[in-house]
């Protein structure tokens, strides 16, 4: 008999978000301008997700590679302290957060698209990807979302976790911009 917890079982168990950004809160393109900076795109609906999770007393975290500044400024305003960028080892910046906040990994979601999260979303307790993620980091993801890096994947996950909690509804005053 499989003593494993079902996707919508875990849920409970979460405490902790902790996302990549490129190719998760961003479909994954850059535009460069001539002057050589490299803009993103992120979902406002993504935005609102994490501002009512972070009002809503879960934790919540950043581990990515690139090292964008509008990045942490944004992700900043929405209410998240504990933003690594150019995190080249993510297994190393995740167990440094978890350390420092006392959180145990089978209570973090993470959230990846791409091979440099494989090796951290093995650790987790509920590994998630977008639609559009690589078949590799699909094969180890507990769920897949139905939506795309930057296109709602990030809503999708904390609404779904925030409601078997009891708090999605009745937080629609947060501010999100």
């Amino acid at each position: 008999m499989n003593n494993e917890k079902s996707y919508k079982e875990l849920l409970q168990d979460i405490s902790t978000f902790v996302f990549d950004v490129d190719g998760v809160l961003t479909d994954g393109s850059i535009t460069v301008t001539t002057e050589g900076e490299m803009l993103r795109t992120m979902s406002i609906k993504d935005g609102f997700a994490l501002k009512t999770a972070v009002d809503a007393g879960f934790n919540i975290c950043i581990i990515s590679g690139g090292s964008n500044e509008g990045v942490r400024k944004r992700l900043s305003g929405l209410g998240i302290k504990d933003i690594y960028l150019g995190a080249h080892n993510k297994i190393e910046q995740l167990n440094e957060y978890l350390g420092n906040h006392n959180i145990s990994k089978e209570n973090v979601l993470f959230m990846g698209d791409d091979i440099p999260d494989f090796p951290v979303m093995k650790l987790v307790g509920l590994p998630t990807c977008p639609q559009d993620a690589v078949p590799e980091i699909k094969a180890i993801s507990k769920y897949i979302s139905h939506k795309n890096g930057g296109k709602g994947a990030v809503r999708d996950v904390i609404e779904q976790v925030l409601k078997v909690h009891d708090k999605w509804n009745g937080n629609f005053n947060a501010k999100y911009d």
